[in-house]
């Protein structure tokens, strides 16, 4: 009745908004139907910008209040629903699990409607619960469609960055500037254009009004995340609030973004097959970034790539080593490799690779502590030893804690304790205690977990989840990914100087070092997968000796049976 009680000043307050002028002049009032997904009211977009500067800051300030209602709306439906539907269920009941699991939908449906909504921000952040591979499966099925949610903005509105940003018109600044988008994300939508010496570039432009909305949707997100923890003690996310705007504040920073594009061309300079496209800077600012124009299909198009004679699985390979190089080798990794983010381009003039991988939008990266870097490497060295000692002193330094036992599950589908070779899903028997283990979890735990762990771990989570998404949609197996990762890993803990593992910038005795330590492990693995199989194929043996022992005994008997009574005859 308390929790029931907290949920009904919540609803009151959200009731005395709904009942003010502002919701008032909304399209819509009933969220369950429908709200005008337009961030400005129909046919009043361009007029606010020839209107005077009071009447844009009132209308900003309606929005705000209006985008902040709707918030504070789905998030109190949605907690009666969790209070109400799971009430008087015993919490370790296969009835609390299914409801829960409904709700769950119920609940992430609702807050997919809010992003769809509100847009902006709160796209970013549907993407950024998406992304976390280890919050229910419910919320990261529906929420992943906003990958690629985002609609165009007229460009009557967009003119408004150029003049406040060149002090000039975009007509004035290129030579031919296409005023239709070619791509739009969240925060920005792209434009074709040629400069006025005939370079073909993209022109990559911020949406107006976002600082203003930045403040008034991380204050909401803020508010909402206390209720949160005040009315579902353990559900504590009010940490993810401070995460999400570091990140919003990088990715709104177009320069920042320019700066990260060129240190990962000049990281990836001696490897073939990779694309980072140039930054124009004396046409970049902090909300305009123009870059070199690049051609290409999205990396997980398999029909688009066996179209153009590529192997979607040769691409998927390409992808793993770049990123696997990134995080065990560089030690500076782009944080939102999702599918809009990567084109394959086909490069006719080479055979192997015969195609580019061409990465975009380098506005979130994170870079590792050196200490994180080796650390992590020394993970993967003890799951693929299956040395647990190592591991445990591994996930200690990582900060995993008592939870460093489900690391191997994560990473590679299998535990320490496992039967299976790698790469292979674990027996029926495992999944069975495992899910068992798992279920005595709450969201305390996990929460709690999530939040002691070091803010480049969750980098790695949420960048291995979306690699490992595009890998298995090409077709690419589970091993040939889990291999990558093991030999970067070992060339991560031999090199020097972090960067690129080549011969050439880490030397002869370095480079020897990690081909040899590498060379040990895949032996190790072969052998292990050699035994697995021959210990396999001995019990397959003896159930087929043993069954044909016991076959062969009741032929006996049978024939006992008949020569006794002809004897005594």
């Amino acid at each position: 009745m308390a929790m029931l009680k907290r949920c009904g000043i919540i609803v009151a307050a959200v009731s005395a908004v709904y009942a003010s002028g502002v919701v008032a002049s909304s399209p819509s009032l009933s969220y369950s139907v429908s709200w005008n997904s337009s961030p400005f009211p129909s046919g009043a977009s361009v007029r606010l910008l020839s209107s005077d500067r009071l009447m844009t800051e009132t209308w900003a300030a309606g929005q705000g209040l209006l985008r902040s209602t709707r918030a504070v709306y789905t998030f109190a439906v949605n907690t009666i629903d969790y209070k109400v539907s799971l009430m008087g269920y015993d919490p370790n009941s296969e009835e609390y699990y299914n409801t829960r699991d409904q709700v769950h939908m119920r609940t992430a449906k609702r807050i997919l409607k809010l992003c769809e909504t509100n847009r902006g921000f709160y796209i970013k952040a549907g993407q950024f619960i998406a992304s976390m591979q280890h919050v229910p499966k419910e919320f990261v099925q529906t929420l992943s469609v906003l990958q690629d949610k985002a609609s165009f903005w007229p460009f009557k509105l967009m003119e408004q960055v150029f003049q406040e940003e060149f002090g000039k018109s975009a007509e004035e600044i290129y030579g031919i500037f296409d005023e239709t988008p070619i791509a739009a994300a969240s925060l920005a939508q792209v434009h074709h254009a040629f400069l006025k010496d005939g370079q073909e570039v993209a022109v990559k432009v911020q949406y107006p009004g976002l600082q203003r909305q930045f403040e008034t949707d991380i204050a909401t997100m803020a508010f909402l995340s206390k209720a949160i923890a005040w009315l579902f003690p353990d559900y504590q996310f009010e940490w993810m609030v401070p995460e999400f705007e570091k990140n919003l504040l990088r990715e709104l920073d177009f320069l920042q973004e320019a700066n990260n594009a060129e240190r990962t061309a000049k990281s990836f300079a001696h490897k073939e097959g990779i694309l980072v496209p140039r930054v124009v800077k004396d046409l970049t600012t902090n909300r305009i970034l123009t870059m070199e124009f690049m051609e290409g299909c999205k990396i997980d198009d398999v029909q688009a790539l066996e179209k153009a004679g590529i192997d979607p699985e040769q691409v998927a390979q390409e992808l793993v080593e770049i990123f696997a190089e990134m995080v065990f080798c560089h030690g500076y990794v782009h944080g939102d490799p999702h599918p809009g983010n990567i084109l394959v381009h086909k490069h006719p003039g080479r055979k192997s690779p015969n195609f580019d991988i061409v990465l975009l939008d380098h506005g979130l990266y994170r870079d590792f502590d050196e200490s994180f870097r080796l650390s992590y490497c020394r993970l993967w060295r003890a799951i693929v030893l299956l040395d647990s000692d190592e591991l445990q002193e591994a996930g200690r330094q990582l900060g995993a804690g008592e939870f460093t036992r489900y690391l191997p599950i994560i990473f590679t589908g299998r535990g320490m304790g496992s039967k299976s070779e790698l790469g292979q899903a674990m027996s029926a028997e495992e999944q069975k205690v495992l899910k068992e283990e798992v279920r005595r979890f709450t969201m305390a735990d996990i929460s709690n977990w999530m939040e002691g762990l070091p803010r480049e771990f969750l980098t790695i989570l949420r960048t291995d989840g979306l690699v490992r998404s595009i890998s298995n949609k090409l077709g690419a197996s589970r091993r040939s990914r889990l291999i990558a990762y093991v030999k970067y890993a070992v060339a991560g803990l031999a090199i020097g100087i972090r960067g690129e593992p080549s011969l050439q910038a880490q030397g002869w005795l370095v480079y020897t070092r990690a081909q040899l330590d590498y060379i040990y492990l895949r032996l190790r693995l072969e052998v292990f997968d050699l035994v697995y199989k021959a210990s396999l194929l001995y019990g397959a043996l003896l159930y087929h000796w043993n069954s044909l022992s016991t076959q062969i005994q009741q032929v006996v008997k049978i024939e006992v049976l008949i020569q006794v009574p002809l004897l005594t005859v």
